[in-house]
């Protein structure tokens, strides 16, 4: 049974809630680096919480389509909003990672990609999350028709890309990472059987209508 969904006079302000509740952890987080609170070595510490809450919008985003299919859950209006709240971590990951941590010196950034695979895969990452944030936006979708959709599931090999630099950056596959690995892992196996789940419950529906004009 779906769950009722807010009144669309509400939607456009919750959108804007969201995006500003989503912005708080990296203000926050700011916040601390500013005044000590990030420990003995802020600037990566700073740099792993933007990088671990653009993961976590990453799989909140992920989660839109599952919670619909499965619990009734209907949050496609905020979808949009998570993926850029998501690409916004990751450049202010990105960002934090050329300017603070490696001063802008290019010999040093070449050769920390060159040296360190996670961070290979990181900007892999941001590279693939580039066109889906430009094409974010109704006129896109009008333009690009079903090439959008098709453009719009890099986001799975982006939330792979994301775990796998998260996990392998911490150098040891805690609890931490282990959790965002799962989670990561359940999203993307559910794309590849939601087809199959989806024609069950489509024939479920359809002997449901029979029945029920049967017996009337």
């Amino acid at each position: 049974m779906a769950i009722p969904a807010l009144p669309a006079r509400y939607k456009p302000a919750s959108v804007w809630a969201l995006y500003a509740i989503g912005l708080l952890p990296g203000l926050y987080a700011f916040y601390l680096g500013i005044f000590g609170g990030l420990g003995a070595d802020p600037v990566r510490a700073f740099e792993h919480l933007l990088g671990l809450w653009a993961l976590r919008f990453l799989c909140l985003g992920l989660a839109v389509t599952p919670l619909r299919d499965l619990l009734g859950i209907n949050l496609i209006s905020y979808r949009r909003a998570l993926g850029l709240l998501a690409f916004y971590y990751v450049v202010a990951h990105f960002a934090v990672y050329l300017t603070l941590d490696r001063g802008l010196i290019l010999s040093s950034i070449t050769g920390d990609i060159l040296k360190r695979p996670y961070i290979m895969l990181g900007m892999a990452g941001l590279t693939m999350l580039i066109p889906l944030a430009a094409t974010s936006n109704r006129w896109s979708i009008r333009r690009l028709g079903q090439k959008w959709n098709r453009l719009h599931k890099l986001v799975y090999a982006i939330a792979a890309a994301a775990v796998l630099h998260y996990a392998l950056s911490l150098k040891a596959i805690t609890a931490e990472p282990a959790f965002y690995i799962a989670v990561v892992i359940v999203l993307l196996a559910y794309r590849l059987v939601r087809p199959k789940l989806m024609e069950w419950k489509r024939s479920r529906r359809a002997a449901g209508g029979s029945g029920v004009r049967s017996r009337a």
